[in-house]
């Protein structure tokens, strides 16, 4: 019973600490997106968070770290999404518009995570922009696989090359959704549509 109890103790405090984490997180996550991250201090992140300066370097060795691990576990969780349903399609034109269509659906979606992917970490370290591109390579990965099949079959993928159409289908539906969550006026649908028109007709 006596270790039962420690246990229970030792359970309860992971997850007061786990739910500090998140608050850190969520915080950092919100303003790095609306105000951006030149523009967004330790102490912005820790007086939304309702924490201490000391709670924030508990978790993260500096401001960078942080948005470096929300960019890879938020951003990394939204390009699991976009694959997973991919693979859902039936045939290699049905992945590709379920992954371009899920992708812009996402970061509307998820529109915090996808100012952090697309807009805040163009250009701001090396190791945030390792990240970024590890992201978006598994992806455009993703996006050549599927047209080295079509180009057995398909005319239309037949003289493409597998890994620059995969890199400029990233490009221009991350070129995409980043002006359209920064100049509204399109809707979501009808610019999934639109693209999947220009690589998956």
């Amino acid at each position: 019973m006596a270790v039962a109890a420690g246990s229970g103790t030792q359970q309860r405090k992971d997850a007061r600490v786990e739910r500090r984490r998140r608050r850190i997180a969520d915080a950092a996550l919100t303003l790095f997106a609306n105000r951006g991250y030149n523009a967004t201090s330790v102490e912005d992140v820790v007086a939304q968070a309702k924490v201490s300066k000391s709670a924030f370097y508990e978790f993260f060795m500096s401001k960078e770290d942080c948005f470096r691990e929300l960019l890879s576990q938020e951003g990394g969780a939204l390009i699991h999404d976009v694959l997973t349903s991919a693979a859902t399609g039936h045939d290699h034109h049905a992945r590709l518009r379920l992954g371009i269509t899920t992708f812009v659906r996402s970061c509307f979606e998820r529109s915090s995570v996808a100012r952090l992917l697309i807009v805040e970490a163009v250009g701001l370290s090396e190791g945030v922009d390792q990240v970024r591109h590890d992201l978006q390579g598994r992806f455009a990965d993703a996006v050549g696989e599927e047209v080295r099949h079509a180009m057995l079959h398909d005319p239309f993928y037949a003289d493409k090359d597998p890994q620059v159409f995969g890199r400029a289908v990233v490009g221009a539906v991350s070129d995409a959704v980043g002006y359209f969550l920064t100049h509204p006026g399109v809707d979501t649908e009808s610019l999934a549509d639109s693209l999947c028109r220009i690589f998956a007709p």
